[in-house]
């Protein structure tokens, strides 16, 4: 069963195509150590059953899921909320 995780900051390159963008995904263990990982270990443990990954305002949880770009490339992004930002990409940066 998957482990379910919350992306607390990103790390982004200086890309502007979206599934560029976002190198590194991190955030909190429940012990207060910080975790970081690749965008490529995130859609892998995704794709394999093993993780899943949201976000959160405090108020509302939104899923990270896994999309493709026109040419094929997987990129992260969240599903469809209320909210007209990428939740993601206004995340802070992962130290």
């Amino acid at each position: 069963m998957a482990t379910s995780h919350e992306i607390k900051c990103i790390n982004k390159s200086d890309r502007t195509n979206i599934h560029e963008r976002i190198v590194n995904v991190g955030g909190i263990n429940s012990d207060g150590t910080r975790w970081k990982i690749t965008e490529t270990e995130a859609i892998n443990g995704i794709e394999s059953g093993t993780w899943l990954f949201y976000v959160s305002n405090g108020v509302s949880r939104v899923n990270v899921i896994i999309a493709k770009s026109a040419a094929g490339y997987k990129y992260l992004k969240t599903e469809a909320d209320n909210s007209t930002s990428n939740n993601l990409l206004y995340l802070p940066e992962c130290p």
